[in-house]
């Protein structure tokens, strides 16, 4: 399968010898799985997009630290990209910035939530199981790294899975996006290093608690494994 990443912002330039930058963390999330795909970059900040959409199988995002209602040119061309995708009804994956695009894409509303910071490992429940989803978890664990969140849905949206801190965590839109508020992308180390470099931002108990939170294991290949189904489909 052809797989185009819409990359949305960059790890930072100290982090990356360690880490990669958020399109190898998008390849290697993909890695342990037994289909073999290909991989187009497009740097959506330059305002680099596909000019062939059939081209591809699916297209993914990445995260990014900009808020989608940001004025910035970038975000508004890519809101009016994922307008396109969904007229098409193109594969899409939204991750955590890609997972509110596609809200803004609908027309929904996007907003910093008043609970505040979302860091280290978010549980949550499991609360539909469409047919395309291939086991009957119950919950999963998904690093996360957010402010901002979804505050309504469309008709058509399935709520996937949820939590009291936040309750749209896993959405299906229709029957081609598919997106998630958190870093199924992430590793651990990566998430701990970030939340470090933030103290200055968050209030030391939030991070205490977030960074007390990475000794559970992130269901990152969960996530994936339903990525393919999904898209398979």
């Amino acid at each position: 399968m052809k797989v185009a990443i819409l990359q949305c912002d960059n790890v930072l330039e100290k982090f990356q010898h360690r880490f990669g930058n958020y399109p190898k963390m998008v390849e290697r999330m993909f890695s342990e799985i037994d289909i073999p795909l290909s991989f187009d970059n497009y740097d959506c900040q330059q305002g680099k997009l596909p000019t062939n959409i059939d081209e591809y199988d699916f297209f993914i995002t990445t995260g990014s630290k900009a808020s989608v209602y940001d004025d910035l040119e970038w975000v508004q061309q890519l809101v009016s990209f994922i307008q396109l995708l969904d007229k098409h009804q193109k594969k899409l994956i939204g991750i955590c910035f890609g997972h509110q695009l596609i809200a803004m894409a609908r027309h929904q509303t996007v907003e910093k939530s008043d609970r505040g910071w979302g860091i280290g490992i978010a549980a949550n429940r499991i609360i539909s199981h469409p047919a395309w989803m291939n086991d009957k978890a119950t919950g999963i664990n998904i690093l996360v790294s957010h402010q901002d969140q979804i505050s309504e849905l469309p008709d058509d949206a399935l709520v996937i899975a949820e939590s009291d801190f936040c309750p749209f965590f896993i959405v299906q839109w229709g029957e081609h996006f598919l997106s998630i508020q958190g870093h199924p992308e992430w590793s651990t180390e990566y998430s701990r290093t970030l939340i470090n470099d933030r103290r200055h931002l968050i209030e030391a108990d939030t991070i205490e608690e977030g960074l007390n939170s990475l000794t559970i294991t992130p269901d990152n290949a969960q996530f994936v494994s339903w990525i393919i189904s999904f898209v398979q489909h």
